[in-house]
């Protein structure tokens, strides 16, 4: 087996991209994306902002990686779980996962209907090649679950796709924390609770 060494440098040049990314996940769920700046990045991962321009030319391009990521992650995340398990509760767990990165803030409020960063996101390949992937599976789970009978017949892959997504964004998160009745996990199951008992089959 080759032993095939990857300089230091790159090390390090990989190491920062993904200590941008974080910064960026982090800003998005604290600012959104209209209020977060190149600055704001730079200074978060304590680099000058000529250092950011190396690796992302653009605010919208720095969204579309770490949104890209993110979609990559979810879909380990689907990986990760047992094989024995239906897809209503592949559903359920990846809601949870998602809401759980959310209170931790690592999922950005929903910034595709933005017009520059939706263009930005339509415009890279590999956005555009994760979501479609991304989508098709869940898609897929929707399908299974339907054909169990664990989710109801006239609730379209659309509502329960896009549900999803907007869910793992939905600001009801941060008001739950700062009503502050609720534990974190609490936060979770009320909100898996409250998405799934309205597509759960009758």
């Amino acid at each position: 087996m080759l032993n095939i060494k990857i300089p230091f440098r790159k090390h390090q040049f990989d190491a920062r991209k993904e200590a941008i990314l974080d910064a960026v996940n982090s800003l998005l769920a604290e600012k959104g994306f209209d209020l977060m700046t190149m600055d704001d990045v730079a200074d978060r991962v304590g680099i000058a902002k000529g250092s950011l321009y190396k690796h992302f030319s653009s605010k919208e391009k720095l969204a579309a990686a770490a949104l890209t990521r993110l979609l990559r992650e979810t879909n380990d995340e689907l990986d990760r779980m047992p094989a024995d398990w239906r897809a209503i509760q592949r559903l359920e767990q990846i809601l949870r996962w998602s809401i759980h990165r959310r209170l931790q803030g690592g999922v950005p409020f929903l910034p595709s209907t933005r017009g520059a960063l939706q263009r930005s996101l339509m415009l890279s390949l590999d956005y555009m090649t994760v979501a479609y992937a991304m989508n098709k599976r869940f898609r897929a789970l929707a399908s299974e679950a339907r054909a169990s009978g664990d989710l109801a017949t006239d609730v379209s892959d659309d509502v329960i796709v896009f549900t999803l997504y907007s869910r793992s964004c939905d600001p009801t998160v941060e008001f739950l924390r700062q009503a502050g009745t609720l534990s974190d996990e609490q936060i979770v199951e009320s909100m898996v609770a409250a998405t799934f008992g309205g597509i759960r089959a009758r």
